[in-house]
Formats: structure tokens, C-alpha cells, sequence
């Protein structure tokens, strides 16, 4: 029997029930995270997040773009590749 599940919304993924209100003029407080999907909501705006990548934690500052979109999004899982020339040519 097949379900339809692809016809339910699922909603944003919620982890951050309580979270510091920005000062202005003070710089807020990291919150230190291993949800990288995590819905970034708009209360957010102004905060700083250390997301983890697998190996270490990565600072990531919450703007209004970035509204809706997951924190996974903004730290890599991977290292950048870069082609070496060889000396030997």
C-alpha cells in the first residue's frame, strides 16, 4: 500500500525555542549548534551562530537574506578543491 506522504507540508524545522534578544550596540552572544536544518526564521536577524560542519564549529551572522533558507547552507561540509601544478615539467 502506498501512502501519499509527499502531499503533506512539513513545516520548518524548529530548534531554537529561547533565544537572546539583540542590543544594539552590544555584539549578541554565539549560539553554538549542530542543527544545520534548522529553518532560519526572522527573529534570528542580528544573531551569530557557531554551525557545526562535522570537524569544527563555523561563526555564521544571521541577515535578512538569509531568512527561510536552512544554516546548513552557509558552512561547507567539504574542503574546497585545488588543482597543484606539479614542479616537474
Amino acid at each position: 500500500m502506498l501512502t501519499a506522504l509527499n502531499d503533506i507540508y512539513v513545516g520548518p524545522n524548529l530548534v531554537f525555542p529561547e533565544l537572546p534578544a539583540v542590543v544594539h550596540g552590544k555584539t549578541p552572544p554565539t549560539i553554538k549548534t549542530q542543527a544545520r536544518s534548522a529553518t532560519i526564521l526572522p527573529n534570528f536577524v542580528g544573531l551569530k551562530f557557531a554551525v557545526h560542519n562535522g570537524k569544527i564549529y563555523q561563526d555564521v551572522y544571521i541577515t535578512e537574506e538569509m531568512v527561510g533558507r536552512k544554516l546548513g547552507e552557509f558552512v561547507p561540509t567539504r574542503k574546497r578543491f585545488t588543482y597543484k601544478m606539479s614542479k616537474n615539467k
